[in-house]
């Protein structure tokens, strides 16, 4: 019985270097193919997006987790069920600001950056950008427009990664004409 509990956590551990290290691959293929770290860090933003549209779908049928009430909720709902769910980890929700409507993730460790260490003439790459894309796309398919960002990531010597999320605007579902 044992033994299956450890093959199920080999296997675990297994896809997860197995993702760390293909993303890496992508990362790597996309700074070969961009002129400067700004246009790598818009075209991970990019995909994230194009990933957090589609992701919402899967995260919602799987954690069966209704509708947020509000920015509070949803920043719980993000840290303790949906980075737990797709990348192992439970970041900690801090530094709102007073009108609750920006706060921060900090991941004391982020599964994307095992194995990673940013050569110098990549300072202004944002290696884990993928991630405020897929937030954001999610996001916006729940009616939420957010501006997402990192402000502290371990890759440049900072002793934390910090994503700070700011609410921007309840997007209105526009239904067309004769489908109220």
């Amino acid at each position: 019985m044992s033994r299956q509990s450890n093959r199920a956590t080999d296997n675990k551990k297994m896809n997860s270097e197995l993702f760390t290290l293909t993303y890496g691959a992508l990362v790597t293929q996309l700074c070969k193919d961009y002129e400067n770290d700004e246009e790598v860090n818009k075209q991970l933003d990019k995909m994230g997006y194009n990933i957090g549209v589609r992701l919402i779908e899967d995260f919602l049928a799987r954690s069966s987790v209704g509708r947020c009430h509000d920015f509070r909720e949803t920043a719980d709902v993000i840290a303790k069920v949906a980075f737990k769910m797709y990348l192992g980890i439970t970041p900690s929700v801090t530094n709102w600001s007073p009108a609750g409507d920006e706060f921060s993730l900090i991941l004391e460790s982020n599964p994307l950056v095992d194995f990673v260490e940013l050569p110098d003439n990549h300072s202004n790459l944002v290696y884990s950008n993928l991630l405020c894309g897929v937030l954001r796309g999610a996001l916006e398919m729940v009616q939420m427009a957010v501006d997402v960002r990192f402000s502290q990531d371990t890759l440049r010597g900072d002793n934390v990664t910090e994503i700070r999320m700011k609410f921007i605007k309840r997007i209105e579902e526009n239904l067309p004409a004769g489908d109220e």
